[in-house]
């Protein structure tokens, strides 16, 4: 009867969530008190958000897959309520700072509902995708044609009011989420292989007009900081006391930091934002490439654990769910840390579990909550046939 129990928990993403949250509390702690002198207010309020988050992972955790299936339009619909307010009553001085409409603030606490919305969408995504599989036992164009364009119709709205708060990166992360949901849904690879050419034309297209002709993606929208980005992921020195000196800076410090770094709390490089988007420059430089590899290893164990769990379900509504987080997660990584060593463009995403921003952990937290759950009812449905059975 115990070993039932104890087996409905994943105890290996329990594990990767407490070593990320210790690595986040010491960076924080290093970068903000120890580095910056800004006092422990960052620290202790993360701590505050872990507690928050490990409640909603708790609440989470108690809702099945048919549950989660009813809950779906109704957290969609709230999220796009939110991210419709919020282009209203958005906090003009963080906006003034970050150049995007994306936070309501409550005293002292800011909220980001895109953040949120992540898990709305994804919980929505995996839905349809399921009702439309559903419908269609075999995949022919057509079919995922309208596959495709049921995913477009429920994209469209939080991806059209996102890209209106100005915040390009967060559009980025749910693109790479509607990619890797695409790419789990099975569709024809007739389709796959023209929508990627596509999508890789639209790319180069965007980056020779930012490099050659500019005025044209003036008249589309583009602003000049989004180009200022592009400028200084191609050349980083082009413009290194400006545009691109967060950039060089950021690599500055995690260079200085060698093999094993310079000890927990010393810095000889000042990095802009270091305590959310460039927290990674902390940890390059107080802990090096090998404490460097180890917080990535951490990340590989935990994306390893929510494969797994997605394999051993076998329940096509959370596999859907659980490739939406994966991916959710995993571009968050790829980006911040990529853009933190100048192999990718500055976009303003935190590094999951790990950067300062509440509402970004509480959405990863939630996210996180939504894999545990798939193990929590699977274990439990099983073992209560196994009884049925004996």
């Amino acid at each position: 009867m115990n070993e039932n129990k104890e087996s409905k928990i994943d105890y290996g993403i329990i594990l990767s969530i407490m070593l990320l949250a210790i690595i986040s509390i010491a960076t924080l702690f290093a970068t903000t008190y120890m580095i910056e002198g800004k006092g422990l207010q960052i620290t202790i309020m993360q701590v505050i958000w872990y507690i928050v988050g490990i409640i909603a992972i708790v609440v989470i955790m108690q809702f099945d897959s048919e549950q989660l299936w009813k809950l779906a339009p109704i957290a969609y619909g709230v999220g796009l309520l939110l991210l419709v307010l919020v282009l209203f009553f958005y906090d003009r001085p963080t906006a003034a700072f970050t150049g995007a409409k994306s936070w309501f603030k409550i005293g002292p606490i800011t909220f980001q509902p895109a953040e949120v919305m992540k898990i709305a969408f994804i919980l929505m995504l995996a839905r349809v995708v399921t009702r439309h599989n559903s419908e269609y036992d075999e995949h022919f164009v057509k079919a995922d044609l309208l596959l495709i364009g049921k995913i477009i119709a429920i994209s469209l709205p939080p991806l059209i009011l996102i890209l209106l708060e100005q915040d390009l990166g967060t559009t980025l992360v749910f693109l790479a989420i509607i990619g890797g949901v695409i790419l789990m849904s099975g569709v024809t690879w007739r389709l796959l292989l023209p929508l990627f050419l596509s999508i890789s034309a639209l790319g180069g297209g965007l980056l020779f007009l930012v490099v050659y002709d500019r005025s044209f993606l003036l008249k589309l929208g583009f602003k000049p900081y989004q180009f200022a980005r592009v400028d200084s992921w191609l050349d980083p020195y082009h413009d290194a006391a400006d545009a691109a000196y967060q950039l060089i800076q950021s690599m500055k410090a995690i260079g200085s930091g060698k093999v094993f770094g310079k000890g927990f709390g010393v810095s000889e490089v000042y990095v802009p934002v270091r305590e959310s988007d460039m927290i990674f420059a902390t940890i390059g430089e107080n802990f090096g490439f090998i404490g460097s590899c180890i917080l990535i290893f951490i990340y590989f164990l935990l994306i390893y654990q929510m494969i797994r769990i997605c394999f051993d379900t076998k329940n096509e509504f959370y596999t859907y769910i659980s490739t939406g987080v994966i991916m959710m997660i995993l571009f968050h990584v790829l980006e911040n840390i990529g853009m933190g060593i100048g192999l990718l463009p500055l976009t303003g995403i935190p590094l999951p579990f790990i950067s300062q921003g509440g509402t970004a952990l509480l959405g990863n937290m939630m996210g996180v909550g939504l894999i545990m759950s798939m193990r929590y009812h699977y274990r439990s449905y099983m073992f209560s046939e196994e009884r049925e059975g004996f």
